[in-house]
C-alpha cells in the first residue's frame, strides 16, 4: 500500500471536511464495478491503491478568479473549482509557494501571486473539500526551475550558513500559518525542479544545506507530513541516480523523490519508470510525478502565445480531449509499475484557463496586470529582467487546460477516477494525422497517400486520402498553405504545405565537418557537435570562465541585387548588462544588425534582419558577440533568402498551420488528385538563382534508399551524401542542370535530423534537403541521454539541465515558471 502520510495521524480539520474527505477523496466508482460507459476511453490502470495520489497543481485559482473566470462542471453550470476536482477524482492539490511575489510598491509579479498567505486559502478550500495539500516551496520570489533558481530579494548576499537558517525559520513560519488554518497538509516540497541551485545556492553541499533545513522545519511543525525533493529531466542519463546518491550522501532527510515529466521534453515512459524504481529501489524512497500536462488543442485561448503550439508539440499522443487523458493515464501506469514505492501524480495548472478571448486582449493585459492571472506581470521584470521582465502576459498553458475556455470541465478531468474503474465509449475518430509537407520554392509538391486516423480506443488506421486539386494547385512562392482532403472513410483531413525560399548560406547549420565557408575569430567559440543544438547535431557553441569575444562570418556571393531577409536562431544564458550577441549582415548598401535574446536553455530566440545587396551580388553574414564570463549559449540555422510578395490572393491565403480540422466531419474534396501525384507548384515563381534539391521521402530509416532530385545546377557532375557528419553516397552526371539519382542511406545511420546533401566534386555544398531518420521502432533517439562534457563547467550545468525552460523559458517560463 501507499502510505501518504508520515505515520498515521493527520492534523485536525472540521468535522465536516474529514467526512467529506471519506466521501469524495475516491472516486464515485470502485475499481471492482469493472469499466465505466463515458465519452472517452480510459484502460484501467492495475496496481493503484486506494491512497494512491491523484492530484493538481491550480496555484493560479485566486487570480483566476478576481480576473472574472467562472468554474463550471460537466454540464456547464457555475461551480466551485474544488468541488468539481473533487467529483472527478481528484484527491491532492499542490499549490506554490513564493516568499515575496511583489514589486517595490507592492504590485504583484503574477503566475498567481502565491505568497503564503494566498497559498493558505488555496489550502483551506481544498481541505473543505476533502482534499489533502502539497505545499511546494519555490524558495524564490517568482519561477523556480533548472534554469533559473533566483534567491528570494531578503536573502540577497547571505553565506550558505545563514541562508539555511532563513530557510528553515520561513518554512517552519509559513507551515505554522497552514496548520493553525486547519489545511490538511499531507507534502511538503522543499524547492522546485532543483537540478542544478535551490534559492541561488549551487553545488551539493550548498544544496544539501538547504534542502536539510527545509526538511527539519516540516518534522518540527507538520511530523505526519512527507518531506519530497523536486528534480526534473528524467531523461539525461544518470541524473536521478546522480541526484539520490548526493542527498544520501550529505544525510538529507526526506520521503518523496518528486520528478517533472511531460511527454514533449522528457524522454520515454520506461525510461521514467526505469530511473524512479532506481531511486526506490537503491535508496529506499517513495516517488511520483510532481508535474505532467498535454495539450487538448492547438488554439490559444487568450491571445499570449502557448508554451505547446503546432511548431513545439509532439505526437505521441492526439492532441484533444481524449488525447489529454491517454497521455495522464500513461503517466499515472508508469509510476504505479513502480510498484508499492510509487505514490502518485499531480497534473500541472489543469485549471489556468483564459481571461478572456484573444479578441479581446488590451482588456485581457489590463486583467494579468491587475491580478496577476498570467504568467508574468511587468512589474516583474524588477524581479526576473531577463525572462518576465521581456516576456510577461497570460497564460501560455490553456491549451492544456482540462477545462473549455468558458471553464466548463472536460472530461478528461475525469481521467483521475477513470484510471481507478477504466472507462469506455462508442467507437469514434480521436484524431488525423497532421500532414506537413515543406518544400524548396519551385520543386513540386507531393502528398502522401495515406494519412494516420487515430479513434478513442487507440487503434490506428492508415486510410486512403484524396487531396483538393484546386487547393494544391494554389501553392506557389514562400508561405503556408492548407489543402483539404478525405480520406477512404469519409474523414476530413489537412495537409500544410511550407514552401521556404532558397536559404543562400552555404552549411547554414554547420552540418557538413567542412566549414571552411565560415570564418570564425576571437575566443569561446567553436563549430562543433552539440546536444543544443536547433537542427540536427551541430552549432556555434559559445561559453568562457572569462569575459570573451568572438565573430562568425561568411561571404555570400552571385546574388541577385535587392531584399533579402536574415534570420538565424540561438539560445542561452548567463549575461550581464552590457553584454551583446548580434545577428548582422554588411552589403555595399550598408550594414544592419538585430540582438538575440538569450533567456535560457532552449528558449529560442530568433532575431531578423533586412539586408540590402547591391549590383555586387556580395553581402557579409554574421554573427558577434563580447560576453561576460559564464555567459553561455548556441547559435544555428543562419538563413539569408530573398525577400518575396507573400503568395496567395484573397482566396487562398497561407495560414497558421495549426488550425485544427474537425477529423469526423467529411469535406468536398472538390476536383480529386490521386494519392501521392505530384503537383506542380502553381504560378511559377522566378527560377531560383541557386540550386535546389529535393527527396523523395523527408521520413526514413537506417538502410532505406530515397531518390534525390536536385536542380539548377552549373556543373557536370555532383556528389550525393548525407550530413550530420559527411557521409558519400553516390556520383551522379547532370543533364540540363538536373540531377536524378537513387541513393541508399547507411544503416548504421543514427536517428534524428540528417541533412541529404549535393555537392561539388571539389567538396562544396551545392544544395541540401533536412530529412528525419527514425530507428527500428518508428522512434528519433531520445534527446539529452548523454552526460554533460565535463568542460561545461558550473554555468554551463544550467543549459545541461534545463530542460523545461525550452518552453517555460521564453514563454513557459512564461506559463509556469513559468514553464512550460
Amino acid at each position: 500500500m501507499h502510505a501518504l502520510p508520515r505515520g498515521s495521524g493527520r492534523l485536525a480539520v472540521a468535522t465536516a471536511a474529514a467526512l467529506l474527505t471519506t466521501a469524495t477523496a475516491l472516486p464515485a466508482a470502485a475499481a471492482d464495478d469493472g469499466p465505466v460507459d463515458a465519452g472517452i476511453v480510459v484502460a484501467k490502470v492495475d496496481g493503484v491503491a486506494d491512497d494512491f495520489i491523484t492530484g493538481v497543481d491550480v496555484s493560479s485559482v485566486l487570480s483566476q478568479e478576481a480576473s472574472g473566470v467562472v468554474y463550471r462542471d460537466a454540464a456547464g453550470d457555475p461551480a466551485d473549482l474544488f468541488e468539481v476536482l473533487a467529483d472527478s477524482g481528484v484527491n491532492y492539490v499542490r499549490v506554490r509557494v513564493w516568499n515575496d511575489p511583489y514589486d517595490s510598491q507592492g504590485r504583484g509579479y503574477g503566475g498567481g501571486t502565491v505568497d503564503v498567505a494566498r497559498a493558505v486559502e488555496i489550502g483551506e478550500r481544498a481541505t473543505a473539500h476533502g482534499m489533502r495539500v502539497l505545499v511546494d516551496f519555490h524558495y524564490s520570489d517568482f519561477w523556480a526551475d533548472p534554469a533559473k533558481q533566483h534567491e528570494p530579494k531578503a536573502w540577497t548576499g547571505l553565506p550558505v550558513a545563514d541562508k539555511a537558517a532563513a530557510v528553515r525559520d520561513y518554512t517552519a513560519a509559513a507551515l505554522t500559518e497552514f496548520r493553525d488554518a486547519g489545511v490538511d497538509v499531507g507534502m511538503v516540497q522543499v524547492g522546485n525542479e532543483t537540478n542544478n541551485a535551490v534559492a541561488g545556492v549551487t553545488g551539493w553541499d550548498g544544496m544539501a544545506q538547504l534542502f536539510s533545513a527545509g526538511s527539519a522545519a516540516v518534522r518540527d511543525v507538520l511530523p505526519d507530513a512527507k518531506v519530497a525533493v523536486h528534480f526534473t529531466n528524467p531523461e539525461t542519463a544518470g541524473r536521478y541516480a546522480t541526484a539520490a546518491a548526493a542527498l544520501e550522501a550529505r544525510g538529507v532527510d526526506y520521503d518523496v523523490f518528486a520528478s517533472s515529466y511531460y511527454p514533449y521534453w522528457h524522454g520515454t515512459l520506461d525510461n521514467l519508470t526505469s530511473v524512479l524504481r532506481q531511486v526506490a529501489d537503491e535508496h529506499g524512497k517513495q516517488v511520483m510525478v510532481a508535474e505532467t500536462s498535454w495539450a487538448r488543442t492547438l488554439e490559444d485561448g487568450d491571445g499570449h502565445e502557448n508554451v505547446i503550439t503546432a511548431d513545439t508539440t509532439t505526437h505521441q499522443y492526439p492532441i484533444s480531449v481524449q488525447g489529454q487523458a491517454t497521455a495522464v493515464r500513461d503517466v499515472v501506469a508508469a509510476v504505479a509499475a513502480v510498484g508499492d514505492a510509487g505514490v502518485g501524480v499531480f497534473y500541472w495548472e489543469p485549471a489556468w484557463v483564459p481571461v478572456g478571448p484573444p479578441s479581446a486582449l488590451e482588456a485581457n493585459r489590463a486583467l494579468w496586470e491587475r491580478d496577476g492571472s498570467g504568467w508574468a506581470s511587468s512589474y516583474a521584470g524588477e524581479y526576473d529582467p531577463v525572462d518576465a521582465g521581456q516576456h510577461f502576459g497570460g497564460s501560455a498553458w490553456d491549451n492544456q487546460a482540462m477545462f473549455a475556455d468558458d471553464g466548463t470541465a472536460l472530461e478528461s478531468l475525469r481521467v483521475f477516477s477513470y484510471v481507478r474503474t477504466g472507462a469506455t465509449a462508442p467507437r469514434a475518430v480521436s484524431s488525423v494525422e497532421q500532414v506537413r509537407v515543406t518544400v524548396t520554392d519551385g520543386a513540386p509538391v507531393t502528398l502522401p497517400a495515406t494519412v494516420q486516423v487515430t479513434y478513442n480506443d487507440g487503434s490506428v488506421e492508415a486510410q486512403p486520402v484524396t487531396w483538393d486539386a484546386a487547393a494544391l494547385a494554389a501553392v506557389g512562392g514562400p508561405g503556408t498553405y492548407p489543402v483539404p482532403g478525405t480520406t477512404a472513410a469519409g474523414v476530413a483531413a489537412t495537409a500544410t504545405v511550407v514552401v521556404e525560399a532558397v536559404n543562400l548560406v552555404r552549411n547554414p547549420g554547420f552540418e557538413d565537418a567542412d566549414t571552411s565557408m565560415w570564418t570564425l575569430t576571437g575566443s569561446g567559440a567553436q563549430l562543433t557537435a552539440t546536444g543544443d543544438a536547433a537542427a540536427g547535431a551541430r552549432a556555434l557553441s559559445f561559453w568562457a570562465d572569462a569575459p570573451y569575444a568572438f565573430g562568425l562570418s561568411q561571404q555570400v556571393t552571385g546574388l541577385e541585387p535587392g531584399a533579402y531577409t536574415l534570420t538565424a536562431i540561438a539560445q542561452g544564458g548567463g549575461t550581464t548588462a552590457g553584454d551583446t550577441l548580434l545577428l548582422g549582415a554588411t552589403t555595399a548598401a550598408g550594414a544592419a544588425s538585430a540582438p538575440f535574446t538569450l533567456s535560457g536553455w532552449k528558449a529560442w530566440s530568433t532575431p531578423s534582419v533586412p539586408v540590402t545587396v547591391g549590383a555586387d551580388g556580395v553581402a557579409t553574414v554574421s554573427v558577434t558577440a563580447t560576453l561576460s564570463a559564464g555567459a553561455w549559449g548556441t547559435v544555428d540555422e543562419v538563413r539569408l533568402v530573398r525577400d518575396a510578395v507573400q503568395p496567395g490572393g484573397p482566396g487562398t491565403p497561407p495560414v497558421d498551420p495549426g488550425t485544427p480540422v474537425d477529423p469526423g466531419t467529411p469535406t468536398d474534396p472538390g476536383t480529386p488528385v490521386g494519392p501521392g501525384t505530384p503537383v506542380g507548384p502553381g504560378t511559377p515563381a522566378p527560377a531560383p538563382s541557386v540550386p535546389t534539391v529535393e527527396v523523395s521521402d523527408r521520413t526514413l530509416r537506417p538502410g532505406e534508399p530515397v531518390t534525390v532530385t536536385a536542380r539548377g545546377l552549373a556543373v557536370d557532375e555532383v556528389e550525393i551524401g548525407v550530413a550530420s557528419t559527411y557521409r558519400p553516397l553516390a556520383r551522379a552526371a547532370v543533364s540540363d542542370g538536373t540531377v536524378t539519382a537513387t541513393v541508399t542511406l547507411p544503416t548504421d545511420l543514427i536517428p534524428g535530423v540528417h541533412h541529404v546533401q549535393v555537392r561539388s566534386l571539389d567538396g562544396a555544398v551545392l544544395a541540401q534537403v533536412r530529412v528525419v531518420v527514425l530507428g527500428d521502432d518508428g522512434a528519433l533517439a531520445v534527446t539529452g541521454a548523454s552526460p554533460a562534457a565535463p568542460t561545461l563547467l558550473a554555468a554551463l550545468l544550467v543549459a545541461a539541465g534545463a530542460a523545461l525552460v525550452a518552453t517555460r523559458g521564453a514563454h513557459a517560463a512564461r506559463a509556469r515558471r513559468a514553464r512550460a
